[in-house]
């Protein structure tokens, strides 16, 4: 069975480890998958290295990437032609951009060349709120209405919290098109993450009783980050001797980062946030992290989160997207925040709620411990690599063109 996989960049992030873990196991006796990608926009980083090291050869298309262009045209006939060439049974596109060039090229395809051919569509996340202005917002949800309704065969989301807000929420596609496939990690990478506590930790010079906090994550506008410069602003206002030794970390980099910077040294927090850029070593990272904080206004299923509770990190982050199915149940209500099964929720993002949140965490040694002990359980239960490949082959076999 021949897949054309289509991203429409390789940065850094959940979903180019996606597509790479899944193009790469599924080219075997019973799979021959090809991955198309286009280009990564200055100010992001490429993560084409993750595939070279897992063997994965993507088919470039340079006028592919993020936003809407009139080099759409192009890519649009470039995609079109290799899928002529490779004549899969089913076309699988990951993320916004490539959703809408991947699926119309699929569409020219079906009908031009009476294929039957299937079409999938992931959304790792959403742009229908946060991201655009009104008028931008309602084209990209236009487009995805008609693109569910008269291309798109099955539509692939990653949490039950996804579904109901693209569907019900947002009236994209038919229930029944719907199918949801959780996102799935190398959690061997992180099973020794105690043992590697310290490697961070010696690099940045913090004390053991220093509680670590950390962003892992894209700089960008849509996560938010100045709203953890304002937590830690608030923290360094209140600070004494009887509170938690907090220390702020940022990884990863993008287009915000200077302005954050500049945002700190405003708060006078140059020297109290670290940011440490783009790191390819998550499993020593992770390890010497205390608690992940998340500050996004939207997300999918944000991969920080379920890496940091594979690692029996403790996370805290703000309602959005699968955040609520990935912290759980609330289990009790304090002012400004919640206490979950599996995290601290804030569902009024201000930086107030956040700081309570945060403070009431690294105080609780004890509901750290809970949540390291329940977060590995979780993750081992059920973001695996392997149980996702397991669930994207059994899409594909039922989809099989007759």
């Amino acid at each position: 069975m021949k897949i054309v996989r289509i991203i429409a960049r390789l940065n850094v992030g959940g979903p180019a480890r996606h597509v790479v873990w899944l193009t790469k196991a599924l080219n075997n006796q019973e799979f021959q998958t090809s991955l198309l990608t286009g280009s990564v926009p200055e100010g992001e980083e490429d993560m084409s290295y993750f595939a070279d090291e897992n063997g994965v050869a993507p088919f470039f298309i340079e006028e592919m990437s993020r936003e809407l262009s009139p080099k759409d045209i192009i890519s649009l006939w470039k995609v079109y032609r290799q899928i002529c060439r490779e004549k899969p049974e089913i076309i699988h596109t990951h993320t916004a951009k490539a959703g809408f060039v991947g699926r119309t090229a699929g569409f020219f395809y079906r009908w031009l060349n009476w294929k039957n051919v299937k079409i999938v569509h992931t959304f790792h996340g959403h742009v229908f709120h946060s991201y655009y202005g009104n008028l931008k917002t309602k084209l990209f949800l236009f487009i995805e209405k008609n693109l569910a309704r008269f291309v798109t065969d099955k539509i692939v989301v990653i949490t039950k919290q996804q579904f109901e807000e693209i569907h019900h929420q947002f009236g994209v596609g038919k229930a029944e098109q719907f199918q949801i496939i959780p996102l799935g990690i190398d959690l061997e990478k992180f099973a020794e993450a105690d043992e590697k506590r310290r490697i961070l930790r010696d690099e940045i010079k913090s004390d053991d009783d220093d509680v670590l906090v950390g962003f892992v994550g894209r700089l960008t506008e849509i996560k938010n980050v100045s709203l953890l410069l304002k937590v830690a602003g608030i923290y360094e206002k209140n600070k004494n001797a009887e509170l938690p030794k907090l220390k702020f970390v940022i990884i990863g980099d993008g287009n915000t980062r200077k302005s954050l910077e500049k945002e700190a040294e405003e708060f006078g927090l140059k020297d109290k946030i670290l940011f440490l850029g783009n790191r390819n070593d998550t499993d020593i990272f992770y390890a010497g992290l205390d608690i992940i904080a998340l500050t996004s206004l939207n997300e999918g299923t944000p991969l920080s989160l379920i890496e940091a509770m594979a690692n029996g990190k403790s996370v805290i982050s703000t309602a959005v997207g699968g955040v609520t199915d990935l912290l759980g149940a609330v289990e009790t209500e304090e002012s400004g925040f919640k206490v979950c099964e599996r995290g601290i929720r804030i569902d009024e993002n201000s930086a107030e709620n956040f700081y309570k949140g945060l403070l009431h965490l690294a105080k609780n040694s004890g509901l750290r411990e809970k949540y390291a002990e329940r977060g590995r359980n979780f993750t081992d239960l059920r973001y695996s690599k392997e149980r996702l490949i397991k669930d994207i082959t059994e899409l594909y076999l039922n989809l099989r063109p007759s």
